[in-house]
């Protein structure tokens, strides 16, 4: 069966009787065989997915369907499916089932989604490879010596290899970008508090937002529209109206784009990323799109500002997980403290371990003042910085990451230079903003290469107009 990079091609054979969703789950069951060396699932929901498969067939025939009918999608193992494991790729949480569905998982299955599996991440999503996951790395499909970039590198895999057509992730500081730019797929975040964070194991609450993987900007958009909106169990989440995103998909008319001068003007960055880049704005400007090269002097302080804040908010977060309540424990202990202490220091790995000290100091009295207040003022200046600019501008270009795919342990043993790999994407985390990661094609070494896109809050359709124009033009 041919790859489909699109629910619009998928509904048309399955309108047209070419083909069943047996066949189309039959056929990426066989793809995850095929590419288990890949290491892209945790577990495959076969029974699940394969009666939810029949289900939505008879709805199809019946004419009640739902709009994601035909669309098997992945979920990163940091998202609650009812009575299905999930782990958040963490021996701490190795075997435990959820009691309930996150509100992503229940509106995807709302609209007729079949979700045919867990993917791999970073453990807890922290992590810029999938290095850190208890159950191994994620390899690069294109390169299997190569990662897959993380946190969401299952995700990404999944739907450069066929496993599936679209896939959840999430984005805490570019965790869906990053591994979509390595694996040349579309990576969408969009503002915080668009998706409700109900039932995703969280890393930096602040931060943390679900994003999706696709092979086409209208699934995303699509994604988009049925994922967004209100929900009673999230009150982060933004009562603002969604949008018809997807019906709305149009060739917009002339805008106005910022390139973030340093980002591309930047010594770490790829000389093979940075022609693509340039290419891509020359792409812009023949499509009409006025464009500016704009200075944005705070860059340096970015990667800091986010590693105080989000470690400090995961040593909160984290701290539910003490050897008690659930989750792995160690069942030699002797008192109370050396249970807590034991089944933390085994059941979390060494990046996680990492981060809750880093988070703990940051808290702790004394230094509160000196770094985690300190990095929310600078998180606010960041952000008022970048409204000023979108107030100018449409959009912000930059790259996405500063080299293409790196090789499996080759940057493991120096977390600052994986803490330096999120200098380009952090910035909209930080602020809030949507964010695309745009694929540019391949370098030399067949490589992909992407190109990011920013826009202001809640400005999602015109963020999937400019690059469903780009995309369909370049």
């Amino acid at each position: 069966m041919k790859k489909y990079t699109s629910l619009t091609e998928i509904q048309g054979k399955l309108a047209q009787k070419q083909l069943t969703l047996s066949q189309l789950t039959a056929h990426y069951f066989e793809q995850i065989e095929k590419n288990q060396h890949l290491n892209a699932f945790n577990e495959v929901f076969f029974d699940s997915a394969t009666k939810q498969a029949n289900l939505v067939q008879q709805k199809i025939e019946n004419g009640t369907a739902g709009k994601l009918a035909g669309m098997v999608i992945g979920i990163k193992d940091n998202i609650c499916y009812l009575d299905h494991k999930v782990s958040a790729s963490s021996k701490m949480l190795d075997g435990f089932v959820s009691p309930y569905s996150s509100t992503v998982v229940q509106r995807l299955l709302s609209e007729d989604a079949i979700i045919i599996g867990r993917l791999n991440c970073d453990e807890f999503a922290m992590g810029g490879s999938n290095e850190t996951s208890y159950f191994g790395p994620v390899k690069n499909a294109i390169d299997e010596e190569r990662v897959a970039g993380g946190s969401s590198g299952g995700s990404a895999v999944a739907v450069q290899a066929d496993m599936c057509l679209a896939a959840l992730g999430t984005d805490t500081g570019g965790s869906v970008r990053q591994p979509a730019a390595f694996c040349g797929n579309i990576g969408f975040k969009p503002t915080y508090g668009r998706i409700s964070r109900y039932g995703i194991i969280a890393y930096a609450s602040s931060f943390d937002q679900v994003g999706t993987i696709t092979s086409s900007v209208s699934d995303a958009a699509l994604l988009l529209e049925i994922l967004a909106g209100v929900d009673e169990a999230d009150s982060t989440v933004s009562s603002l109206p969604v949008p018809r995103y997807a019906q709305n998909l149009t060739q917009s008319g002339k805008k106005k784009i910022a390139v973030l001068k340093e980002t591309i003007e930047n010594d770490a960055l790829d000389p093979e990323i940075k022609t693509a880049i340039l290419n891509s704005i020359e792409t812009l400007k023949s499509q009409g799109h006025e464009i500016e090269y704009m200075s944005f002097d705070l860059l340096d302080y970015m990667v800091p500002a986010y590693y105080v804040l989000t470690t400090a908010e995961a040593s909160s977060n984290l701290s539910r997980y003490d050897g008690v309540h659930y989750g792995y424990r160690n069942t030699q202990a002797e008192s109370l403290n050396n249970l807590y202490k034991t089944s933390r220091a085994e059941g979390f790995g060494e990046e996680v371990k990492r981060r809750i000290l880093l988070g703990t100091f940051v808290l702790s009295a004394g230094y509160y003042d000196a770094y985690y207040q300190k990095a929310q003022q600078v998180r606010r200046l960041i952000r008022d910085r970048v409204e000023a600019l979108l107030a100018d501008y449409d959009f912000l270009l930059s790259p996405v990451t500063p080299t293409p795919a790196f090789k499996i342990g080759e940057n493991m043993q120096d977390p600052l230079v994986m803490y330096m790999a999120d200098i380009y994407t952090v910035l909209a985390s930080l602020a809030g903003i949507p964010a695309v990661a745009l694929p540019l094609g391949n370098n030399k070494d067949g490589l992909p290469l992407s190109v990011q896109l920013m826009t202001k809050h809640f400005n999602e359709q015109e963020l999937f107009n400019l690059s469903y124009r780009f995309l369909n033009e370049a």
